[in-house]
């Protein structure tokens, strides 16, 4: 009798597809078969892309004469500490009585790859049945229609080369940038902080772009120089009652595009300031007349859903923990069917999913925090035509919609600890949000004349609060109140005055009373140091960074790395001492390590720092995938720019450029014992 073979990414999620499927027979080491089924699984990655050693012996040893490496036909081996369970699968695979696979890996490139790569190691007979299961949740349903609609595994083709193209590329590059400037400049990175003979150096395509923002921001920080300015408030008398505005340098007066002015609103020095004061006030105030009176009411829409960089950005703030350890909760969520796919770019739901979205609502009926907001939504049927509103755009996604509440698996909260209990209040919190109104303002904007110049006032009144109370955390440490103000404050650089008590008062050519002038120093602020929330938004919408408005269109929606991705590359700087991460306050700075790795780069290979290069290559891939460029085209591409990068550096000699460097870097980190030697008393 023919059978099926179900072949998950991981033990968890293979389990789940038996108890779906009803397979209950005979357990085996490392999968379960019945009558008609079986369900295996990888663990991960069950194979990998071999090292230069094993192309030829000779390449064991790093020597600039074996470089570049770049081999033709690529190989690959099993990962050893999983070796018994690729036997495993690979012996499921090509057992005679399976006619039909199943492709249950992750729906996204790095599950498709994960699978090819066992399929191509195990030898899989070409006549064997195999399709691909694509599902956006863990769900019972959700399971069920993935099998159901599973289309064959080549349609996924381009997919699957784009994935190969990218390990591919990550692979040349690191391997021939990382010996080459290893080779040229180990021994003078070891001199400057180390003990051992020689240090590596470590260069990823990826990676090494990362670590160029991170040092790039701390030298903006370093070479910033705070600049003093001061602006001049008015207070003006109506009917016995006051009111400020803020002094502009706007088209009429004095000092319309001077030389002493700090923008518009302020001045470089604190005489010229003065100065204006005296002229409004001397030898008596100047007549003033209220000039202009805007009143206009605003809105402001609830936010878009999370994808994985903005839930990342979003706990990093809340919860202070680490891009890797919010994908982790995330994922422990998606496995217990609480949500759905974390690994997602979009931010919007797709109009199949916005059309069966009373499913997901239903199911919260069990979530006890949700039940006074699905009440709204339920009598106000505000569900219906959603699918015409900003938050669902199937032109906006890719192989994933944004992460939701699935309405199922609650039986699982009293099993959660208390970080990813927080986490699914969060994100049901911000789906629940985009059914409700906009929260509207009064916004008054009232202008000032006296004389040729100008005072300009404004006030914002939260008049309904919409949205608002729907994204009000239960664990919140502020006041209600407090928190909707916190949240929504007016991010304007204008400055915001209290008008309550004289708004009724406001009318335009009334008489006012300048009774006051007075200076409001200020500096400006260097540029904020990243944190490991702000550096995955950074990663993501790394094209704005790139001047070329092709490339930069075609990085964004995928930016640096993927959204599977991020937080690895993070976390793998951080492992091998490039940055620092303060675990309390989440900030990240650059190791003197990672600074010097980062000069060496600079001077020898510097388009390794920048977006631009992964924008290009973003869009060569993006090319494969739809078939308009070939892989020979692509990996001839790839080899050329490898040969150029390697032959620049082998014949460079940077050494006294990196001397002035390190000299430059150090005076800004404290000495570090070597090791074996003790710090001094």
């Amino acid at each position: 009798m023919a059978k099926q073979l179900f072949i998950a990414e991981k033990p968890s999620v293979a389990q789940e597809f038996a108890r779906i499927l009803k397979v209950q027979a005979r357990r085996g080491d490392g999968y379960i078969e019945s009558a008609d089924t079986i369900v295996t699984w990888c663990v991960g990655h069950l194979v990998t892309m071999s090292y230069p050693e094993v192309y030829d012996e000779a390449l064991k040893k790093w020597s600039l004469d074996t470089l570049p490496f770049l081999p033709v036909d690529f190989l690959y081996e099993v990962i050893p500490n999983v070796k018994k369970q690729f036997q495993t699968v690979s012996a499921l695979l090509n057992r005679e009585d399976v006619d039909t696979i199943y492709i249950c890996t992750d729906s996204g490139r790095e599950g498709e790859y994960i699978y090819r790569l066992v399929d191509e190691m195990a030898k899989v007979p070409a006549a064997k049945k195999r399709l691909r299961v694509w599902i956006d949740s863990q769900t019972e349903d959700e399971i069920l229609r993935g099998i159901r609609e599973a289309k064959p595994m080549s349609e996924y083709d381009n997919l699957s080369s784009s994935a190969y193209l990218r390990a591919k590329e990550d692979y040349l590059m690191g391997i021939n940038f990382s010996r080459v400037l290893s080779l040229k400049y180990g021994y003078w990175l070891n001199q400057n902080f180390a003990d051992k003979k020689w240090t590596s150096v470590s260069v990823g395509r990826v990676m090494t772009c990362v670590l160029g923002m991170v040092v790039a921001r701390e030298w903006e920080i370093r070479n910033f120089v705070k600049t003093p300015f001061y602006r001049v408030l008015g207070t003006f008398a109506l009917e016995g009652k006051t009111f400020q505005g803020e002094w502009k340098a706007v088209d009429g007066s004095h000092y319309y595009q001077s030389p002493h002015l700090y923008k518009e609103n302020g001045f470089k020095e604190r005489e010229q300031a003065l100065a204006l004061i005296d002229t409004l006030m001397q030898p008596e105030p100047s007549p003033a007349v209220i000039e202009k009176v805007e009143k206009k009411k605003e809105r402001k829409n609830p936010p878009l859903l999370f994808n994985l960089a903005e839930l990342q950005n979003h706990a990093s703030k809340l919860f202070k923990i680490s891009p890797d350890e919010t994908l982790s909760v995330v994922q422990e969520l998606y496995e217990k069917k609480l949500v759905t796919y974390p690994r997602t770019d979009a931010r919007v739901l797709s109009s199949a999913v916005a059309k069966e979205i009373g499913k997901n609502l239903s199911g919260l009926q069990g979530y006890g925090l949700a039940v006074p907001y699905l009440t709204y939504i339920s009598e106000n049927r505000t569900y219906q035509g959603l699918e015409k509103t900003r938050y669902v755009n199937d032109k906006q996604i890719t192989d994933h919609y944004a992460i939701i509440p699935t309405g199922q698996g609650l039986s699982a909260l009293k099993s959660l600890g208390d970080i990813p209990a927080k986490m699914y209040e969060v994100i049901v919190r911000r789906f629940l949000s985009i059914f409700f109104p906009a929260a509207v303002y009064q916004k008054v904007n009232v202008t000032v004349q006296a004389e040729r110049e100008r005072f300009f006032t404004s006030s914002k009144v939260l008049l309904e609060e919409g949205f608002l109370p729907v994204t009000q955390y239960s664990f919140a440490k502020k006041k209600r109140a407090e928190e909707i103000d916190s949240a929504q404050k007016d991010a304007d650089e204008d400055e915001n005055f209290d008008l309550k008590e004289v708004l009724d008062l406001l009318k335009k050519g009334k008489s006012v009373d300048l009774t006051e002038c007075h200076i409001k120093e200020g500096e400006t602020s260097p540029p904020k140091r990243y944190n490991s929330g702000s550096m995955i938004l950074a990663m993501e919408n790394a094209g704005q960074l790139i001047e070329e408005e092709e490339l930069r269109a075609q990085i964004k929606g995928s930016g640096i790395g993927t959204s599977a991705t991020r937080a690895e590359i993070l976390k793998k700087l951080f492992h091998i001492d490039y940055l620092n991460l303060n675990k309390k306050t989440q900030i990240i700075t650059p190791t003197l390590k990672g600074e010097l790795v980062c000069g060496i780069v600079r001077y020898s290979m510097p388009q390794m720092l920048s977006p631009k290069l992964t924008a290009s290559w973003e869009k060569g891939l993006s090319g494969v995938a739809d078939g308009e460029i070939s892989e020979e085209e692509y990996i001839e591409k790839l080899n050329t720019f490898v040969r150029q990068m390697v032959g620049s550096a082998k014949a460079g000699d940077n050494r006294n450029k990196l001397n002035s460097f390190y000299q430059a870097a150090k005076q800004h980190y404290k000495d570090k014992p070597k090791r074996g030697q003790k710090k001094k008393k």
